[in-house]
């Protein structure tokens, strides 16, 4: 008999993996230096660690953002999790903590330094819309969505098509979840406007720095 016996598939599952955790600082100093990360963003990512059995201190790593997987509703345990959802991973490699080595392959590039509009060129683009129907959208670093390259999504404005009809305001603000750098879709409707200047004034306090 061979109860006590595990398969290989078994010994596989039983490996313990962690979730999701910030970078570790070798990895950090090597993805500012030699990717010319900004740091600030580095902190942003997250890390997917796989125990390496030829080293005590040695891993595989995969690197990725929470945000953008929400955007796509992925839900990321483990190393293991970007297997079936390759797209997530911005970088994968090994890294060797005692010899202090890394080693790293970017699997993908992503645009992150995107330009911020004033509150006048937000305004400026909302009024500039050419007929009922047409949209605008912002980057958003603070909201509902997810997912972009400040990390919230995006607001979206649109010029309302059954305006002016009874009850029916100019604008009307959506957010939406942003993949591959577009909104998918029109998104959660949030509010209706006549006025641009106050619509800009809330897509502003929204359009800022990546601070998630």
């Amino acid at each position: 008999m061979f109860w006590g016996k595990k398969s290989a598939k078994e010994e596989v599952n039983k490996e313990k993996l962690t979730g999701p955790q910030a970078i570790p600082d070798l990895i950090q100093k090597h993805l500012a230096t030699e990717w010319k990360m900004n740091p600030d963003l580095v902190n942003l990512l997250k890390a997917l660690l796989r125990k390496n059995p030829n080293g005590e201190k040695s891993f595989h790593i995969r690197i990725f953002d929470e945000l953008e997987a929400k955007a796509k509703k992925v839900q990321v345990k483990d190393y293991t999790s970007l297997e079936e959802h390759p797209d997530l991973t911005i970088y994968e490699g090994q890294v060797d903590e005692a010899a202090r080595q890394v080693n790293l392959e970017e699997k993908k590039k992503v645009i992150w330094d995107v330009p911020l509009f004033t509150q006048e060129e937000i305004q400026k683009k909302i009024e500039a819309l050419p007929e009922p129907g047409s949209s605008v959208f912002f980057y958003q670093a603070r909201g509902v969505g997810a997912g972009g390259p400040l990390g919230m999504g995006a607001s979206i404005i649109e010029l309302n098509p059954k305006y002016p009809g009874k009850m029916q305001k100019k604008y009307i603000v959506y957010s939406a979840n942003v993949i591959d750098m577009q909104p998918a879709g029109k998104g959660q409707k949030l509010f209706d406007s006549d006025k641009p200047k106050e619509i800009a004034s809330w897509v502003k306090e929204r359009h800022l720095k990546r601070v998630y």
